[in-house]
């Protein structure tokens, strides 16, 4: 499998929400080499009046995985995001049975998948989940940076997750 053409994918969805001024997450779940689901982060525009904290880019594409018109086996499905999951979305890929993951950008301040799966309940602890970090990571911390220097948004503005993004553009420059 291309991982970095899936996440090129997933990182045109987090352009195209960018540009509507959201937080530039994007997810695309893939099996047997076809996209069946895509999902995009949504509530942290300046124009709404209230943020959500579920309508993360993994959320919707597990929801619109659900209504997929293909057969889809969980198990041989891998989801690629732009951004970690956070312990959220991570319990809810457990949950619908992914078998693996793919992130550009770690989550410093949220990520879940760093969980020691061994020390929680059977229902996650027998996941077979594997996890893949760091593809295409460079071309997602350029979107989160570009995110953080739109005066506009104000999402997460002057948190850690802004330094760290500072931080690690200066870094690779």
């Amino acid at each position: 499998m291309n991982h970095e053409a899936f996440m090129g994918l997933a990182l045109d969805q987090a352009a195209a929400v960018a540009a509507r001024g959201e937080f530039p997450v994007g997810c695309v779940i893939v099996q047997d080499g076809q996209v069946v689901a895509r999902g995009a982060r949504f509530g942290t525009s300046p124009d709404r009046s209230m943020v959500s904290e579920v309508d993360h880019a993994e959320i919707r594409a597990l929801r619109n995985l659900e209504i997929c018109q293909q057969a889809v086996v969980p198990q041989n499905c891998t989801l690629f995001c732009t951004m970690e999951p956070c312990l959220m979305c991570f319990g809810a890929i457990l949950l619908a049975g992914l078998g693996t993951i793919v992130y550009a950008f770690e989550d410093p301040m949220g990520g879940g998948t760093c969980c020691d799966l061994r020390s929680l309940p059977p229902l996650y602890r027998d996941s077979r989940v594997q996890v893949i970090r760091g593809i295409c990571r460079q071309k997602s911390l350029d979107l989160f940076y570009d995110f953080f220097n739109k005066e506009a948004n104000r999402y997460w503005k002057n948190s850690f997750l802004e330094a760290y993004v500072r931080e690690q553009h200066q870094m690779s420059g």
